[in-house]
């Protein structure tokens, strides 16, 4: 992360990246009370509490809520920042892994995985590569609970749980040199993912589509087409007939068939995204990034944040009911700046 704010930063700000958030707002004590100590989403009772004591109507109120938790949303510098790291790691391990495995008899012959298992020398080169790996995904399992929490965390908390103790199992029981097959096939992609992202971050459109369905066509073909038919095929059918039975190939296999079922998973969001996109008769316009990743957005929105007013139940009221009165009494209402919608 060191990286990500002494190399990454300077770029950003280099490619005028935005450096603010999501707009901030209005200072509130008691909206900021309720939303730190009770509820972060009010419920229509609530609602219509606040609303009597502050003197707003609750649509404002409700708008409020979604400025002061988009707040806490991490701003597209951040976010850039985040992307070139994670770029630079894929590309670097990808690099790596390639250059290694092309060493390697097993990357051209996929039945000298089990050729004189288990008694396998472990390289120094693999080792680093496998630690290196794992380092990274156990960084990135508990960095989730340190970022904002996204909808879709779950299914990207039990990728990440699988993927840790798939490299970890493998490694324990000298599975290393399938393992490396399965480590450089899934970094392929996210290459491109990453590129694709920093490049909607900098509003390079066109860019930024090209990277993405190229992102896409590398993700299918690599999870849906190579990854089971190259890997699944040799742990499934290969191994098997190598060495026969053992209780550590159906505990690895069941934990790479549980993530092909999240490639597919992925797989149909990708399509969908295309497929709606496509459908629109948008070209040029749209964000393909934004259409897959809708449940995944980082910024909550809707169709009235352009009106950012408060409109207050009596207009012609001169008191605010928080406490402050007068020309001056502007504590419970908010400015008239329009919100941060990210595109």
């Amino acid at each position: 992360m060191i990286m990500a704010w002494f190399i990454a930063k300077p770029c950003a700000l280099g490619l005028k990246v935005q450096a603010n958030g999501p707009q901030k707002a209005q200072p509130n004590a008691i909206l900021e009370k309720v939303f730190t100590a009770i509820t972060k989403h009010p419920d229509e009772k609530r609602l219509e509490g606040l609303s009597k004591q502050l003197d707003w109507d609750v649509r404002s109120i409700q708008r409020w809520f979604r400025q002061r938790r988009n707040q806490e949303k991490p701003s597209t510098l951040r976010k850039f920042c985040e992307s070139m790291w994670r770029f630079t790691f894929y590309l670097y391990i990808f690099t790596y892994g390639v250059r290694f495995l092309k060493k390697t008899p097993w990357l051209w012959n996929t039945r000298q995985c089990w050729s004189g298992y288990p008694y396998q020398p472990l390289m120094p080169d693999l080792h680093y590569y496998y630690i290196v790996e794992l380092s990274f995904y156990w960084s990135l399992m508990f960095s989730q609970f340190i970022d904002v929490k996204r909808k879709d965390f779950g299914i990207m908390f039990t990728h990440h749980i699988v993927t840790v103790t798939l490299i970890t199992f493998s490694y324990v029981t000298n599975l290393t040199r399938v393992g490396t097959l399965i480590l450089c096939l899934h970094d392929a992609a996210d290459i491109v993912l990453e590129a694709a992202k920093m490049a909607n971050y900098c509003k390079c459109q066109k860019l930024s589509d090209l990277l993405f369905l190229t992102f896409a066509v590398v993700f299918i073909v690599s999870r849906l087409g190579i990854y089971p038919l190259w890997i699944l095929n040799t742990t499934l059918f290969e191994l098997y007939e190598a060495l026969g039975n053992f209780p550590a190939l159906w505990v690895f296999n069941v934990l790479l068939m549980v993530l092909q079922i999240l490639h597919c998973f992925w797989s149909y969001l990708i399509i969908k995204a295309a497929y709606k996109a496509i459908s629109k008769g948008k070209a040029g316009k749209w964000n393909p990034l934004h259409v897959a990743k809708d449940a995944r957005s980082d910024v909550e929105s809707s169709s009235d944040e352009e009106e950012t007013v408060p409109r207050s139940k009596a207009p012609h009221s001169a008191v605010a009911t928080n406490g402050t009165s007068g020309a001056n009494g502007t504590n419970g209402y908010l400015t008239g700046a329009t919100s941060s919608e990210e595109h």
